[in-house]
């Protein structure tokens, strides 16, 4: 009965090296996070910081809190209508 066999020795270094490997490999592939901002974003930016836009966003506010908001059907089935058509 043979207790060492030499095909396991080399089969278990063998999967040492593809181990090892594997870590070098993955600090090769660790890149630093970036962020792109598009233009329509750069946009939409500019437009939330307009003062008139606020106010209006404001006064939305202020009437869902109070309860006194009232959501115009026709105009809401207006601007859904052009999505189910397609």
């Amino acid at each position: 009965m043979k207790i060492n066999e030499t095909n396991r020795v080399g089969a278990i270094n063998s999967y040492q090296r593809n181990v090892e490997a594997g870590r070098t490999e993955e600090k090769k592939s660790r890149r630093k996070d970036e962020v792109s901002i598009s233009s329509e974003a750069l946009e939409m930016l500019q437009r939330s910081s307009d003062p008139e836009r606020a106010q209006k966003i404001q006064a939305l506010k202020q009437q869902v809190a109070s309860g006194n908001y009232q959501v115009d059907a026709g105009k809401l089935a207006d601007k859904l209508l052009p999505f189910f058509k397609s």
